[in-house]
């Protein structure tokens, strides 16, 4: 029986775009969750905790460089491994 590595705590800002300087890319080994206002959300790009914010996709609307426009929507958000 081998013993489990401890999972490395999730940021309170985090961003699925490399680009960003909130990317890490180590905790994207493992699957994270969203939940967001009590429900959890699959589309979610970017998140910051202690703001209260999350940016998701905008539908198919895309800008000028092929990459979707993001809105950025305020509640609760509790961040989670899956």
């Amino acid at each position: 029986m081998t013993e489990a590595t401890p999972l490395p705590p999730l940021p309170d800002h985090l961003s699925t775009d490399p680009r960003s300087p909130h990317h890490v890319a180590a905790l994207f080994e493992r699957d994270i969750g969203i939940r967001f206002n009590g429900k959890e959300r699959l589309d979610v790009e970017e998140y910051c905790i202690s703001e209260g914010w999350i940016k998701v996709p905008s539908g198919k609307t895309v800008d000028r460089k092929g990459r979707p426009l993001l809105l950025k929507l305020k509640g609760k958000v509790e961040a989670f491994y899956r």
